[in-house]
């Protein structure tokens, strides 16, 4: 709910792409979720837990409205984040 409503704000202030929205650790993972990495390995590589990588990944899905890894992969492929 909270963060429903933090991305209704933002949207008020001129935000118009949604990738704006991310935080830049959010941006860090969207990459590597993008490039196939698992839960674990992404864990691994920035020294969080399994479950910080779940959440990070729910909510960039949210921020993104997107519905699985692969729409995260083909808005990844269009914005030029992995090639």
């Amino acid at each position: 709910m909270l963060l429903d409503d933090y991305v209704r704000r933002l949207a008020k202030q001129g935000i118009e792409d949604s990738y704006d929205l991310l935080t830049p650790r959010e941006k860090e993972l969207l990459q590597l979720l993008a490039e196939l990495k698992t839960n674990k390995e992404i864990a691994t590589l920035l020294n969080l837990s399994v479950h910080t990588v779940e959440t990070h990944r729910g909510r960039i899905l949210q921020k993104l409205n997107l519905h699985g890894v692969p729409e995260l992969i083909l808005y990844a492929v269009r914005k030029g984040i992995i090639a």
